[in-house]
């Protein structure tokens, strides 16, 4: 039995630091920039396909909800993006059952595989114009074994349309492995350091790897002199003592009997942003996870408003990892897992069965006053045979008890990221 193995990696990187951003030019030169990148974002978002924005939320609530481990009292970090990414790429080998398969669970039936791939194109270019005080990437990259022939369409669309680094790679060679990871470390600089263990099994053919890098300040950073310790409230019961961080001022807020919720921005476009959920006291994560369905988060969407405010939530940082089969299964991807049915004639050439052999998930989170660090990874493995009294209308949110959130592309309504902390820890 041979190996294929399709690594989807996915790195958001958010790092807040006096003095780490870019040097901002003078205002006028600024302005011209921003008016510049405004105009340049507006076209490419007309030719962005509503059809991928809807499946990419879709997806992301659906493969979110179908880890089925929010009750564990565990705290929970994915990248939906980077699965999606890793998928798409994947999904331009499939054919048959498994790319109806593949389209179903993805949320893209009815859309050709060139128009997921022109859609997937667009939404890059969104990404990287969003803000140009806040760097924001999308790097992807395939590594083949050398002397295997692969299918020159698979190859060329993700050249193409995912503007994917092609490479050709000794796998038998001992260096493989780190020539691989080195790609990453520099797309991901420095939060990633290793995705291919090595050294690299002689059945392996074939690794794709996608990264993104994010890089910015929260638009109003929080006063450092202002966190202290407080009780957070544990699902259990139990409390803990724990740093929460505190500012007041003008958000994008939603309140009602369920939850509360707040909007953080990033950079000074605020083209990205942080949305926090907060179960009412008499709730709990449990419940509102059960609420988290594509028509309820339309409609939460819309209901965000201005409002003045206080705002108080946990300093925290997590690593999260997790294996996507069974979820991916629960979903309804089945036949690309199973080797008698799995038909990804697209991908290579030759008498073989490809299948997917395990998709993992990778993340990395890091939250305090001056910003948001973060990091994903996701990797696809197939394998392939021979066959206080303020006025009414200001808000008091303090978020000292478990809670849900995302962080998300605002112009296309992308989710890059998305959790829940039931216990914060740093």
């Amino acid at each position: 039995m041979k190996k294929l193995i399709v690594i989807g990696c996915l790195v958001v990187f958010v790092l807040m630091s006096a003095c780490g951003n870019p040097k901002y030019r003078p205002d006028k030169e600024q302005d011209d920039h921003i008016e510049h990148s405004s105009q340049e974002l507006s076209e490419i978002l007309e030719m962005l396909d509503q059809q991928l924005i809807t499946a990419n939320q879709q997806f992301a609530l659906n493969i979110y909800q179908a880890l089925g481990n929010h009750a564990s009292e565990e705290n929970v970090f994915i990248s939906p993006l980077s699965i999606s990414l890793a998928l798409a790429m994947t999904y331009n080998g499939a054919d048959g059952e498994t790319k109806e398969n593949m389209a179903n669970i993805l949320q893209l039936d009815g859309m050709t595989v060139e128009e997921v791939n022109k859609g997937y194109a667009t939404l890059e270019k969104i990404i990287n114009a969003s803000d140009p005080n806040v760097e924001l990437s999308i790097a992807n990259s395939l590594w083949s074994r050398k002397g295997l022939e692969f299918n020159e369409d698979f190859m060329q669309r993700n050249k193409n349309f995912y503007n994917a680094e092609a490479n050709i790679l000794d796998f038998s060679n001992s260096n493989a492995a780190n020539t691989i990871n080195k790609w990453v470390d520099q797309n991901t600089k420095g939060k990633i350091k290793e995705i291919i263990k090595g050294p690299i099994s002689e059945d392996t053919i074939l690794f794709l790897i996608n990264a993104i890098y994010f890089k910015g300040d929260w638009t109003q950073s929080f006063n450092e002199k202002l966190t202290s310790d407080q009780e957070f409230h544990l699902s259990d019961g139990t409390t803990i003592q724990h740093p929460l961080m505190s500012q007041s001022g003008s958000y994008d807020y939603l309140e009602n009997e369920l939850f509360q919720a707040i909007r953080l921005p990033y950079g000074k476009e605020e083209h990205l942003s942080m949305l926090i959920f907060l179960p009412a006291e008499d709730s709990d994560l449990t419940k509102f996870h059960s609420m988290l369905t594509m028509d309820n988060w339309n409609s939460w969407m819309a209901q965000f408003k201005m409002s003045k405010g206080s705002f108080q939530m946990p300093r925290f940082k997590l690593e999260y990892e997790a294996t996507l089969n069974d979820a991916l299964k629960s979903l309804g991807m089945t036949a690309p897992f199973e080797s008698s049915k799995a038909d990804f004639n697209n991908m290579i050439t030759g008498p073989f069965k490809v299948y997917i052999d395990s998709v993992k998930h990778k993340s990395f989170i890091e939250v305090n006053e001056i910003g948001t660090e973060a990091a994903a990874v996701t990797s696809v493995e197939a394998a392939i045979t021979s066959a206080r009294t303020e006025p009414d209308n200001f808000f008091n949110m303090t978020v000292n008890r478990p809670f849900f959130f995302t962080i998300m592309n605002e112009p296309s309504d992308t989710i890059l990221f998305m959790g829940a902390i039931e216990i914060p820890k740093q």
